[in-house]
């Protein structure tokens, strides 16, 4: 991942705020930063000391002199201390350990059902991350966050999954507080899609501002940033347009208990349940996948038509937002070739043109590893927020 880049304007009342100046990772004289500040040295060099002993900033070479002795330059220490990076789908779970700059130090994933309920997934996040710090040389004590991506609607704020359709057993479950009984670090619990977002944005589009990444595999939803920052709503439900009325649909019962939505025509599990009725062999969005890339017509057909299922729900989204980028990522990106041309087919025909012309419509770059990086991402922030670093200094 590369180095984060933290665009608000830092607060500089304490050493947190300077520390974001050199989160880019570019080393800094003790001048320059009273110079890009405007604080007096004696508090740059009283901020720098404090930053130095937390070791979230490092010494390196010296500066190139103008004359008398050569000048320490400071910058960030990616390897201070580390964070624990999940992320669990409806049939899958990876976990990697990074470093602060999002660079992972081990990692891995198997096949798992998120419908075994939260202890299931508790206990193998604990032994998978305790597996996984032994590897990297690390303890719970270098853990300074810990972030999760889940395939449901979760309250940020809390970290609780909220009614998650394909989650029995998770509603409120305090995922935050079972995992403080092993780890001390600040835990972050989002959508999966969100931290999709997140993750695709921070590996590829680091300066785009408005975008919706889709994510389409069991199920659909959109992670959605506008103006630069990730938007949740105000319950955490925004995004949601997988149960967004589709007129194509509307005899068609959906997992949420409605009829009509769009991830009941258009999800992977959906189109593997079609083309089953046809008569080909699909039970899962992998297999459709499989079909498509054999080239069968039918799946190739069944996913274009999915795409434009999609482009229509996207259309009212580019009206509303008018972001510069969609990216469709998920078990069906793999099909992207079909998906996105449908996507593309009625986005471009049905918005305005004002909306269009500099939008830009792709599958994911980040494609498997656009969680992983998100949930690290959401972690590193909390770790090295001033907030936090104010409350380590304090201590």
């Amino acid at each position: 991942m590369s180095q984060v880049t933290v665009s608000q304007t830092p607060d500089l009342s304490h050493a947190g705020g300077l520390f974001q100046l050199l989160r880019d990772g570019q080393p800094r004289t003790r001048a320059d930063l009273a110079k890009s500040t405007g604080l007096s040295r004696p508090t740059v060099a009283q901020r720098i000391d404090q930053l130095l002993g937390l070791g979230l900033i490092t010494p390196v070479s010296d500066a190139a002199s103008t004359g008398g002795r050569p000048s320490s330059q400071f910058a960030f220490n990616p390897q201070a201390s580390v964070v624990v990076a999940a992320d669990f789908g409806a049939c899958h779970a990876r976990i990697a350990v990074t470093d602060l700059t999002g660079t992972v130090l081990a990692e891995l994933g198997e096949e798992r059902e998120i419908s075994a309920g939260p202890d299931d997934a508790i206990d193998w996040l604990t032994a998978a991350a305790l597996r996984l710090l032994a590897q990297a040389d690390r303890g719970t004590a270098d853990v300074a966050g810990i972030g999760i991506g889940l395939p449901g609607p979760v309250e940020f704020s809390t970290g609780r999954p909220i009614n998650p359709p394909i989650m029995p057993g998770w509603d409120r479950f305090d995922l935050p507080g079972a995992l403080r009984k092993t780890f001390s670090a600040p835990v972050l619990v989002d959508n999966d899609v969100n931290i999709m977002a997140l993750g695709e944005r921070s590996f590829a589009w680091p300066e785009t501002t408005d975008l919706i990444f889709v994510k389409v595999a069991t199920g659909i939803g959109a992670g959605i940033i506008s103006g630069g920052s990730l938007r949740r709503g105000s319950h955490g439900a925004a995004g949601d347009i997988g149960h967004v009325a589709l007129s194509r649909a509307a005899d068609i019962p959906c997992a949420c208990g409605n009829r009509g939505c769009l991830e009941a025509v258009a999800s992977g599990r959906a189109i593997a349940r079609e083309l089953a009725r046809s008569g080909l062999e699909t039970t899962t969005p992998t297999h459709v996948v499989g079909l498509v890339k054999a080239g069968d017509l039918q799946a190739i057909q069944a996913v274009r038509q999915a795409g434009r299922d999609l482009g229509e729900v996207l259309t009212t989204c580019v009206s509303l937002m008018n972001p510069s980028l969609i990216l469709i990522g998920g078990t069906m990106a793999q099909a992207a070739e079909h998906l996105v041309a449908g996507v593309r087919e009625v986005v471009y025909a049905r918005s305005i043109p004002l909306s269009t012309e500099h939008l830009t419509i792709a599958p994911s770059q980040a494609a498997g590893d656009a969680a992983i990086l998100g949930a690290a991402h959401l972690a590193i922030d909390a770790a090295l927020s001033p907030d936090r670093i104010a409350a380590a200094l304090s201590r």
